[in-house]
């Protein structure tokens, strides 16, 4: 996929500048949006809504479409080209739905080389994986289980791991030093684990404590247990009522986890999900872990290593993770960024046969296209959005979630969607503490996006006639909070009704 061009993006922002002093300086076309239509007190009241000064400097796309027929009604910057943070997953899942299909379901074998003798594997154990992002140390304790269940009690060979499903680039181009630290911007494998059912995989959940006393070092934990990670402990606990400074990180490019700083005497504890460096070495130190829990015993010269499964090796085990559609609702709902970056992988090595960005973004564009977005004017550089390259104007977000309505998958996409106001955490997501005691609230399902000087919200809401609506709202350059601009602009479509 190509790059974007430096003379194209500098000119974008120019341009993004230009507009921003002004946010109700429409065009012709976006000026007029639903004026003299059924729908002139609505474009009157998001008009209004994008006069707030927390938009001084900023830029605002809004679009909104009929959900029956895909036709605008308002339309404010709908085609200038603006970053989609996670409303990126829009396009990754409809995608995924699309090729993949509702009942896909990742797999994670184990195979071997060797023949059994007795109760001893004579040869090479391989634990090969397929892409899960959901595996979590109670599958690899099942497949130890499993295993010595077949008669296997030692193995005289190796343990290998095999992640040549994917390629071996494990961060997207415009991934930052500073995210690949934490679960947001985790590494990327075919074979990887997770620390649990949020699934956010290629990560540890650190947990810190504070000691007895003060002068007490603070007590660390990891979940899971495992001693692919170290911890250089510098943090001290300190009397009560003196500030928690504590912080958790890991050295960049070692699995050397750092905590320091102090936490009060009885203060509350610090939890980070923290990246591993490498996530398929910590998938098969995990395995290993339950092959010697479980009493299945590696003999002789053994290695534990990385490598290849061999073409005319036999499979012993397999493992399904959900379906998809089972996946959709932790991805979308809580916005997992490593399940849209696996996903794009899956369907780069499903459909392409190669599993990397490259084919995955491909595959996700092909789709934007057979839904009617115009593929010319988006640029798509990972599936999760965490990339500030990422370009796609609000006018085509909007034509993704009215081009979504007509495909069979269509109920499984909108389920997946957060719910606004609703409080139970898959069910409302990223919405659940948004808009509640409004019009909006148990109506309006969209997917939310947030980076630095970026926000966006985009999906459909029921007006007061009973009228779906599909909108997207990309706000760009912001400095200040801008979420209750998203919010009133989804309550003022909630609560609209014809005069």
């Amino acid at each position: 996929m190509a790059k974007l061009n430096r003379w194209r993006a500098a000119g974008l922002l120019v341009l993004a500048g230009a507009l921003a002093a002004s946010p109700l300086q429409m065009g012709s076309d976006s000026e007029m949006a639903g004026a003299n239509g059924d729908y002139a007190a609505l474009t009157a009241q998001v008009n209004d809504i994008l006069q707030d000064d927390s938009l001084d400097g900023a830029l605002a796309g809004v679009s909104i479409r009929k959900a029956n027929s895909g036709e605008k009604i308002y339309d404010h910057f709908g085609d200038i080209r603006l970053k989609p943070a996670s409303n990126m997953k829009l396009f990754t899942m409809s995608a995924a739905l699309e090729t993949l299909g509702e009942d896909h379901r990742f797999s994670t074998e184990l195979h071997t080389d060797g023949e059994l003798k007795g109760k001893v594997l004579q040869g090479n154990l391989y634990l090969k994986g397929k892409g899960d992002p959901t595996l979590l140390e109670e599958d690899f304790e099942r497949f130890a289980k499993e295993l010595k269940a077949q008669g296997i009690h030692k193995v005289k060979g190796d343990l290998i791991g095999d992640d040549s499903w994917f390629d071996d680039e494990r961060l997207s181009e415009d991934m930052t030093w500073k995210n690949e630290v934490y679960y947001v911007g985790a590494q990327v494998s075919a074979l990887t684990a997770s620390p649990n059912k949020d699934y956010d995989a290629g990560s540890i959940i650190v947990e810190a404590n504070a000691g007895e006393a003060a002068g007490d070092e603070v007590r660390v934990s990891l979940s899971p247990e495992t001693d692919y990670v170290t911890i250089t402990n510098n943090a001290q606990t300190v009397a009560a009522g003196e500030p928690k400074t504590l912080s958790i990180t890991r050295d960049h490019g070692t699995n050397e986890i750092i905590v320091e700083g102090n936490i009060p005497e009885q203060g509350s504890r610090t939890r980070e999900w923290i990246a591993v460096d490498e996530p398929s070495g910590y998938a098969l130190s995990l395995f290993e872990k339950a092959l010697d829990k479980e009493g299945v015993e590696l003999i002789g010269n053994s290695q534990t290593e990385m490598g290849v499964t061999p073409s005319d090796s036999r499979i012993l085990l397999e493992h399904q993770s959900m379906t998809l559609a089972e996946l959709s609702i932790p991805f979308m709902k809580l916005s997992n960024n490593g399940h849209g970056e696996a996903l794009a992988k899956q369907m780069g090595r499903v459909v392409n046969g190669e599993g990397s960005w490259e084919a995955g973004l491909d595959v996700m564009e092909e789709t934007a296209g057979k839904l009617g977005v115009n593929v010319d004017t988006i640029h798509l550089r990972d599936a999760s959005g965490m990339s500030h390259v990422n370009l796609i104007p609000a006018n085509e977000i909007s034509q993704l979630l009215a081009g979504a309505q007509n495909e069979p998958w269509f109920d499984t996409f909108l389920e997946s969607l957060p719910v606004a106001g609703a409080s139970e955490r898959l069910v409302g997501g990223t919405l659940r503490n948004r808009m509640k005691g409004t019009a909006a609230e148990g109506n309006v399902q969209a997917k939310t996006g947030s980076l630095s000087s970026v926000s966006s919200l985009a999906g459909y809401a029921t007006t007061q006639d009973g009228e779906r609506l599909v909108f997207a709202i990309i706000l760009n350059n912001d400095l200040a909070n801008v979420t209750p601009i998203e919010n009133a602009i989804a309550e003022a479509i909630a609560g609209y009704q014809a005069e």
